[in-house]
């Protein structure tokens, strides 16, 4: 069996814990060398709290994933490269486009793979729905995307903070869905965005983009959660469900499970491809709307929010 490839993992939250960690340790490419957490660690890995101390004692280390929030992201990633590792960046890949775009110049300069990993992709009826897509001429199109943010984002009140992206923390996966799957590029048009009284980003969303495309993103949803888009072509009506898990097709269920389970080591034997043949991969579409519906917004002002 081939050796495994040394992986460090920046930032261990509930993402890390839940995903990163499992998909990781059962993968035939990847060790689990470091991590590095001011706050958590994994039992059995040498576990760092400064990021400088582990690239100065780690050299034998070549990559590193960064699950940090997404607002100091581009210096751990920024110091990565230019310590020469390759670097994986959990979704969204950083708080500005400008910030990617820079990281990737440097990855490029450097010799380096930058992955922006975006793990709804990876969903088991995404790669059928594009193909079904692919030659289809689309109607309409329309995304549901809601969930409960105290479910998944407990008592952390970064995402509501600038750059924590809110309500687009979820709905940029949705967005991440829909720029692979459709067959032609859209534009956002308009937006209205919901702000809390007491935050500084939006718990809901209605968008509008060219092509008959609209998007429904809300983080007030209790009980059974909805990810849900819909395609309308000239050949039938195509939808995905539980996150892209599900594809159906004229009503009927023709491909997909409903688990994640199988997103995360999706990514993770990504990046090993990548790291192999030298290549990166940065795709800033999702993000790219996210960017300019904050810039078209309309704003809305709702009841004060509380974990």
């Amino acid at each position: 069996m081939p050796e495994r490839t040394k992986v460090a993992l920046v930032g261990i939250g509930k993402i890390a814990v839940d995903q990163h960690v499992p998909a990781i340790a059962n993968s035939p490419d990847w060790e689990l060398a470091a991590t590095v957490s001011r706050h958590g660690s994994v039992p059995g890995v040498p576990a760092f709290t400064d990021f400088a101390a582990f690239l100065a004692e780690r050299s034998d280390v070549p990559v590193v994933s960064l699950a940090l929030p997404p607002v100091p992201r581009f210096a751990y990633a920024e110091a990565a490269l230019r310590a020469g590792r390759h670097v994986m960046l959990e979704k969204p890949p950083g708080a500005t486009l400008a910030e990617v775009h820079e990281l990737h110049a440097l990855a490029k300069a450097n010799g380096l793979t930058l992955y922006t990993t975006w793990h709804s992709r990876m969903a088991h009826a995404v790669a059928p729905a594009r193909a079904w897509l692919a030659d289809k001429a689309i109607r309409r199109a329309h995304i549901t995307w809601r969930e409960d943010v105290r479910k998944w984002h407990p008592g952390q009140d970064w995402v509501f903070e600038p750059g924590g992206m809110g309500v687009f923390d979820p709905g940029i996966n949705a967005l991440s869905i829909l720029t692979h799957i459709l067959p032609a590029p859209v534009h956002l048009t308009a937006a209205t965005l919901t702000f809390p009284e007491n935050r500084q980003t939006p718990i809901a969303a209605a968008l509008t983009f060219s092509g008959n495309v609209t998007a429904d993103f809300d983080w007030r949803q209790t009980g059974p959660q909805t990810w849900d888009i819909t395609v309308e072509t000239d050949a039938g009506h195509l939808a995905l469900r539980m996150g892209g898990n599900v594809l159906e097709i004229d009503g009927q269920a023709t491909a997909g499970e409903n688990t994640i389970m199988g997103e995360y080591p999706a990514l993770y034997a990504r990046m090993a491809e990548l790291v192999a043949t030298g290549q990166s991969e940065v795709d800033l579409a999702p993000m790219t709307h996210v960017a300019d519906a904050l810039t078209l917004g309309r704003r809305d002002v709702t009841e004060a929010f509380h974990f």
